[in-house]
């Protein structure tokens, strides 16, 4: 299994990239060798392998540098180091952050042929079950939630402690969070997964159809109502009821939701006969219930049938260390659904993404992705391809280590220059890129000085 697989050498000792390039390609491996650490992060940037075999010592790209740019890329990637200056400490340094190996110089090419064998095959496994799982979320209509910030993890904890108690949960939250990702998780670790979850945005419906929505009605229960509705309530009838922007609803809507969950029973409009139910209810909302009772829009008894538990998702802004974690899944997710080989963002392009305050928050930022796989040419994401809003962040950043504050002339001095650079010179690129034509970009560039 692990002979078909992708396998970059790195070691700026001529002779030994040649002998273990021999012996790996006569193994049966798709073999790519390099003697710099440089080259070695471009290709990792630029093409998926499943093992990479590098010397520790290197000259200004080293080792460990390739370790960890690998384990961002690619985190099923295996790393094996090889050093002819093994120590204790740099053995350990390595381990944590996750090379599968550490082999000393002088080394057997046997030891070499069979951890690289043992790596390739874990690295196969990894995707294989990665794959399956992902197959089997789909078939139950699971989701996973993409974090490693560590409030998003304790959250994620709590939310898999209150999911078999059965309670109600309100999820409050910028808009974009993933509040309805949260409410399928609680669902899907309860004991109602069996049945599908039930959803209904509050705020998109009138007064008078929200009602027929949430509870149905009888046939020739008002004008059109041509035949018996089963309302969400039934429908989610030993299952979970998730009230997206439950605050959008109607003073009067609330009192017969309240009775509902107070009740565990509701009516059918144009009904006399009450029906049982059994629905566990998880509320959302983008605005401060606090304010809302205070201000009388909400119902301080509903606010407390529904709040048995209350997560609050953060902002994307307030847990930037997931977004090169998200931006990773969503562009493998993108790149298979277009038919695309895009690996990565461009350093520069993953900058810029880290500086955005996000307000649309993990939302936005599946926008931005998809859009920049559509636009891509090639296996790397670069700044053009991302929305103008976002590539202006980088002007703010040009200045930072000045203890003053830059003119406006001097911010678009330099972010002519950057832009330039990113469009490899390209005037009719760069011109787009800046909103102006190329005549005005070729005065702009004479009156910096910029030309060449």
């Amino acid at each position: 299994m692990n002979k078909s697989a992708r396998l970059l050498i790195v070691d700026d000792e001529k002779i030994a990239l040649k002998n273990l390039e021999h012996v790996m390609k006569k193994e049966g491996y798709q073999v790519t060798s390099t003697q710099s650490g440089q080259t070695a992060l471009n290709l990792l940037a630029e093409q998926q392998f499943d093992v990479v075999l590098t010397d520790l010592r290197m000259e200004k790209v080293d080792g460990m540098m390739i370790l960890k740019k690998a384990k961002e890329l690619d985190p099923s990637i295996e790393v094996i180091m090889i050093t002819g200056y093994a120590t204790l400490q740099s053995a350990v340094e390595a381990t944590k952050h996750g090379a599968f190996f550490y082999i000393a110089k002088p080394f057997k090419l046997d030891e070499v042929r069979k951890v690289v064998k043992e790596a390739a095959e874990k690295v196969l496994l990894k995707r294989v079950n990665s794959e399956l799982l992902m197959q089997i979320d789909e078939q139950h209509g699971k989701v996973r939630i993409i974090t490693q910030n560590s409030s998003m993890l304790r959250l994620l904890e709590t939310a898999k402690q209150i999911a078999p108690t059965d309670c109600n949960v309100i999820l409050t939250g910028e808009s974009g969070t993933g509040k309805e990702l949260f409410a399928r998780f609680i669902h899907f670790n309860s004991k109602r997964a069996g049945k599908n979850i039930v959803a209904l945005n509050c705020g998109a419906f009138p007064e008078e159809l929200i009602a027929s929505e949430l509870f149905g009605h009888e046939k020739g229960a008002f004008t059109g109502a041509a035949m018996r509705k089963t309302g969400l309530i039934e429908a989610a009838n030993g299952s979970t009821l998730f009230l997206d922007e439950i605050t959008e609803m109607s003073s009067s809507m609330q009192v017969k939701l309240l009775r509902a969950i107070q009740e565990k029973e509701i009516l059918r409009l144009g009904s006399t006969e009450p029906l049982k139910v059994d629905v566990r209810f998880i509320a959302a909302t983008n605005k401060d219930m606090h304010d809302e009772i205070g201000s009388g829009r909400f119902r301080k008894d509903l606010y407390y049938r529904l709040n048995v538990v209350t997560l609050h998702i953060p902002p994307l802004s307030e847990r930037k260390d997931d977004i090169p974690l998200l931006c990773s899944h969503f562009i493998r997710k993108y790149s298979a659904a277009m038919m695309k080989n895009i690996r990565a963002l461009s350093p520069e392009a993953a900058d810029l993404l880290q500086e955005y305050d996000f307000p649309g928050n993990v939302r936005e930022l599946e926008n931005i992705i998809e859009r920049a796989v559509a636009l891509s040419t090639g296996s790397i994401i670069e700044v053009a391809s991302l929305p103008s809003d976002i590539r202006s962040v980088g002007i703010k950043t040009f200045r930072r280590k000045k203890s003053t504050l830059p003119s406006l002339e001097e911010q678009e001095q330099e972010y002519i220059k950057w832009v330039m650079k990113e469009s490899g010179g390209n005037k009719t690129t760069a011109a787009r890129i800046l909103g102006i034509d190329r005549v005005s970009l070729w005065r702009k560039l004479k009156k910096y000085g910029l030309e060449a």
